[in-house]
């Protein structure tokens, strides 16, 4: 999620003395990979939010992690390896890594290669003969929460059913790649030949990570290559398709998709995809894996223009043999797809009235720090008084797919909606808090306001959707409640102090580091519980997993003293149960909705069994009955197409221009492809699928209905009428 860089002089200037008081000849007899350990060491004891020593305590804690780290299924370990392994270094591991000592990290991860190396040459005896399971044989979804098998005889029963699951979903598969013995013995050679080629250093960083993690799942270990990387965008996140990967359960899993990028313009990539091969262009797709991450990034790596494809198993479905086809085409990511930018809508209120509405998307709090040249505070201005120039009766703010960014950035915008006042509290590990406010009295738009939420919402997004709920001033809808960060990192380079001269400072890579945590105006921290809903709309992202929660060793929620502010004078919290009544009722009767609900009960039940069915026949049923269940969805959206509102769209090349284009609603192309006058009529022939009639149509159930919820807060403040709507004119 967002990293905020608040002033680092305090804290490092702490740091730099605990490390001094190392004798200098103790550090020179050091390796380079020693000494990084003991500065990683100390910088998390001296540093971190916790100020938790690392004793016995964190010891045992760090070694979990780092197994974990390893072994994140639990497939290779026994419980007899991990019994051992907790028995020589489970309260020994603190002492080691102050020390220096990385015997220990070297000799597990021996340990492991040798279990991977036992387990790929029992994995191709098993692909050579038939694997007979009984007809109602099922394996678990995921085994991040179950136990190392006991013994090497339950762990054969495990990679058994493993193994027989993997071929039914190549069988099952729309799109094989090889016959599937072929392809899984060749994946676990791969696994196998990733786990040998990784030295001594790389070993080393994964120890540390593991330590880093130990502390909260924001803390991480950072070596010379992932620095550089982070530097470009926070690791590993520009990728030719603009998405940040991550390796879990063998997979490049998608963690955040960077706003603007090929994948987030596409649409077919979501937050929680796991690719399982890689294509270029339209050559034959490889097979990606249980292949270590840095190789899937460079095969989607690529030059400007070229073509990608990637095969990946959606986030909402349970079964693996369910995949579709993503083509992207790589590109640079663009400053101005990252922008703010508005819309202008006219709809029918619940009398048939029609009421000018305004939306403004927000995909992230940017700012350029060293030109000063944009501000997203100073964007949303310009945009904000087009679009009180074209007398909206009411906002809607749009944080759904924005994980964070600048914290001044979020500060002053909240201001924009506020008279002077404090916005966030912050505490860091000395207990000092302190009030971060904003002193303008000035207030760019009164109006109602909905602040449109998710739980891909992070950071810098809670902080501003937190304080307008706490003064009153807006209503936040949307997922059950945000994602639930609440901290802040900052970056520091080990060589500063592993090098007298500093001079190593890029070569020893760095740590991120948790330094503080975010608390509203109320008092109630932003972390864990993130921000609240004030209505909740059906959404498949809603969902525990999605969230800070589903993190290991995550800090827990706490509240310092409220601080002080004056409450917003006319608060929509007001109108709330009639608000509620009304979209409760519309939510029943909408079949967007419907659907979203019946697929949130399968997959909520689905992820609450943990188990999917290895009968060939059942799983093909199940498909097509998805097929079928698709196919009549699609038909009913094109017997019930309505009257859809109309769409001008405001940017801020076209804040200041008379003509501004008129678009259809999301998921439906433009009506024209010219720029419209506002005197026009915009007439055309939309195709709301996009010239693709086999998709469903990327419609949004949550922006309909948070529109509605506005156009009710509207009517029950009562706001500006209605009567009189015109589409949007230039100012005279």
């Amino acid at each position: 999620m967002s990293l905020f860089r608040p002033p680092l002089v305090c804290t490092a200037a702490v740091l730099t003395f605990a490390l001094a008081v190392q004798p200098l000849q103790q550090v020179q007899a050091k390796s380079d990979l020693e000494q990084v350990a003991v500065s990683v060491g100390r910088l998390l004891e001296e540093g971190h939010y916790s100020r938790q020593p690392l004793n016995d305590e964190m010891s045992q804690k760090f070694l979990r992690t780092y197994l974990e780290l390893l072994d994140f299924s639990k497939l290779f370990f026994t419980q007899r390896d991990v019994d051992a392994l907790f028995a020589k270094h489970g309260t020994s591991l603190d002492d080691d890594v102050l020390l220096g000592n990385l015997k220990p990290a070297y000799e597990i991860y021996d340990l492991y290669l040798k279990r991977v190396d036992e387990r790929v040459a029992k994995v191709k005896d098993l692909l050579k003969g038939e694997i007979q399971l009984p007809p109602d044989a099922s394996i678990e979804l995921s085994r991040q929460k179950a136990s190392w098998p006991k013994n090497e005889a339950e762990a054969d029963q495990i990679w058994r059913v493993r193994i027989a699951n993997e071929l039914l979903q190549e069988r099952l598969s729309e799109h094989p790649i090889e016959p599937g013995p072929q392809l899984v013995e060749r994946r676990y050679d791969r696994l196998k030949r990733n786990v040998h080629e990784e030295d001594r250093p790389e070993q080393v960083k994964l120890f540390l990570a593991a330590l880093a993690h130990a502390y909260d799942p924001h803390s991480e270990y950072l070596s010379k290559a992932d620095l550089k990387n982070f530097s470009i965008n926070m690791g590993l996140s520009l990728v030719g398709i603009g998405a940040m990967l991550r390796s879990e359960d063998g997979y490049a899993k998608i963690e955040s998709l960077v706003t603007g990028g090929p994948a987030q313009r596409h649409g077919g990539l979501k937050v929680g995809d796991r690719i399982t091969a890689v294509a270029q262009g339209s050559a034959e797709f490889n097979d990606v894996r249980d292949m270590r991450l840095d190789k899937v990034v460079e095969q989607i790596r690529g030059k400007k223009g070229t073509k990608v494809r990637l095969l990946v198993i959606p986030a909402d479905v349970a079964d693996p043999s369910k995949r579709k086809t993503v083509e992207l085409v790589r590109d640079q990511i663009k400053l101005k797809d990252q922008e703010a930018r508005a819309d202008i809508i006219i709809k029918k209120d619940t009398n048939g009235e029609p009421v000018k509405l305004g939306w403004i998307t927000l995909p992230s709090f940017y700012a350029d720090m060293e030109k000063h040249s944009k501000s997203t505070t100073k964007d949303v201005l310009q945009l904000l008084k087009r679009l009180k120039k074209e007398n909206i009766g009411g906002l809607v703010v749009d944080l759904r797919r924005n994980g964070g960014g600048s914290l001044e950035e979020a500060i002053a915008l909240t201001g924009l909606f506020l008279k002077a006042g404090p916005v966030v509290q912050t505490k860091g590990s000395n207990g000092n808090i302190i009030v971060s406010s904003d002193p303008d009295p000035s207030v760019a738009y009164h109006g109602p306001l909905v602040v449109l939420t998710s739980r891909q919402s992070a950071s810098a997004s809670e902080i501003f959707a937190a304080a307008l709920q706490d003064y009153g001033r807006a209503l936040v809808v949307g997922d059950t409640k945000t994602f639930g960060k609440g901290t802040v990192q900052t970056i520091l380079e080990i060589g500063r102090f592993t090098s007298l001269l500093g001079s190593r400072s890029q070569e020893d890579g760095a740590l991120k580091l948790t330094i503080q945590k975010f608390y509203r105006v109320a008092g109630g921290s932003t972390q864990l519980n993130g921000v609240s809903s004030d209505i909740v709309l059906p959404s498949l992202t809603d969902l525990p997993e999605f969230g800070e929660g589903a993190l290991k060793n995550f800090l827990p929620y706490d509240e310092v003293p409220k601080a002080r502010y004056t409450m917003w004078p006319e608060p929509p919290q007001v109108y709330l149960d009639e608000l509620k009544r009304r979209s409760d009722v519309r939510a029943q009767e909408s079949p967007e909705f419907r659907y979203v609900m019946e697929d949130m009960e399968r997959l909520r039940r689905k992820l609450d069994e943990n188990r999917i069915t290895l009968n060939e026949e059942v799983r093909r049923s199940e498909i097509a009955e998805d097929k079928l269940r698709k196919e009549a969805r699609t038909k009913d959206r094109l017997a019930r197409q309505g009257d859809e509102p109309r769409v001008y769209r405001l940017t801020l090349d076209t804040v200041d221009k008379p003509n501004l284009q008129l678009i259809m609603f999301p998921g439906k192309l433009a009506a024209t492809k010219q720029e419209v006058s506002p005197e026009g009529t915009g007439d055309g022939d939309p195709d709301m699928f996009g010239g693709d009639t086999t998709k469903d149509p990327a419609l949004d159930p949550m922006r309909d209905e948070a529109l509605n919820i506005l156009a009710d807060l509207v009517s029950l403040s009562q706001g500006p009428k209605t009567a009189a709507i015109v589409p949007p004119t230039a100012t005279p």
